[in-house]
């Protein structure tokens, strides 16, 4: 079986990022061991391009990246260190109304030695259902995470995410890990989204683990109270929670790389990166959006605009690139844009 380049590439995440052994994780995708460590090879030296097919293809010198632009790629790359290539590309898409591909800013960055190397994650959990949601606030899903106060001990955080979008609805910090915590965070999740105060003709299912506070009987009389369907994923399975558990390991990586000695400090933290997480960073799995994008109903008009930023960049580097002086190309690409 051939595979496509962004097939090369899921795969080179799900082993990555999986619990189990490269041979065993390699065996279960029924991947040849050698075809793999020669795809990761050439990733590792030439990026995301170096998983593509290695076919001929003529050099278009009309879609030359200008000097300067580079340039200005670089300098908001500096001015972001936090985004991947990925991130970037879509980024200045977005915010500066030039369109630059990922494998551009990847090569671009690489040329400038400002390519670091990844962390490696690991996760056993799968990105998406086989039957996925179609809209927001379909499902809900919930889980706790843990997080250490220096001499006041574990404090948990339970989260609702909405399926969908990915987007944080709620989430709430206790020294706890109760079904009365998860009644907390549900309550400000139903009182963020106002499905209780308006008649809405499904209300969101939850899906949640088998910890002890979703199996409580207390927990059971609260969903049934408010309609809410309860689904717990199924015993030594998690795959279904992956989005959740992905955002988790996710907020852990960058909070526990600091101390915290005060509840409200940790408060603060977890407060930035949700925020961070909802509006600022781009997830390859929504199309490059935000949560916030997908939830808000924002996508559309997003990826609209984004195909039309395409479009006059490319209309502008073959103008800019055909004509020597620059000057008829700039007023060919007025014309073209009038």
């Amino acid at each position: 079986m051939r595979y496509g380049q962004a097939e090369k590439m899921e795969i080179i995440r799900i082993v990555e990022q999986s619990a189990l052994s490269v041979k065993t994780t390699l065996k279960e995708l029924g991947i040849n061991r050698s075809t793999f460590y020669g795809w990761y090879r050439r990733y590792v030296i030439d990026g995301y391009d170096g998983l593509a097919d290695k076919k001929p293809t003529p050099k278009k010198f009309w879609n030359k990246i200008p000097e300067h632009e580079k340039e200005r790629i670089v300098d908001i790359a500096l001015e972001y260190p936090e985004k991947s290539p990925r991130e970037l590309a879509w980024f200045i898409t977005d915010t500066q109304g030039y369109f630059i591909s990922e494998s551009s800013v990847y090569r671009i960055l690489k040329s400038y030695d400002l390519i670091t190397s990844p962390a490696y994650i690991v996760l056993s959990a799968k990105d998406k259902f086989d039957h996925p949601t179609a809209r927001v606030n379909e499902l809900w899903q919930t889980d706790f995470s843990y997080f250490r106060i220096i001499a006041w001990g574990w404090y948990y955080l339970s989260t609702v995410m909405d399926d969908y979008s990915r987007y944080i609805i709620a989430w709430n910090l206790a020294p706890t890990m109760s079904a009365t915590d998860v009644q907390a965070t549900l309550d400000m999740a139903l009182e963020k989204t106002g499905i209780e105060r308006v008649t809405v003709k499904l209300k969101p299912r939850l899906l949640s683990d088998n910890g002890p506070c979703y199996l409580s009987k207390d927990l059971r009389e609260y969903l049934e109270h408010r309609d809410i369907k309860h689904i717990r994923s199924t015993p030594y399975h998690p795959q279904t929670q992956g989005k959740i558990e992905r955002y988790h390991r996710s907020i852990k990586n960058v909070i526990t790389l600091q101390n915290f000695y005060l509840p409200g400090d940790l408060n603060i933290a977890i407060s930035e990166f949700v925020d961070y997480y909802n509006n600022k960073r781009y997830h390859e799995s929504l199309e490059n959006l935000t949560p916030a994008d997908v939830y808000y109903g924002r996508a559309e008009k997003i990826i609209t605009k984004r195909e039309i930023t395409k479009w006059q960049t490319m209309q502008l580097r073959r103008y800019q690139n055909l004509d020597k002086n620059g000057k008829k190309s700039l007023i060919e690409y007025e014309k073209c844009l009038s």
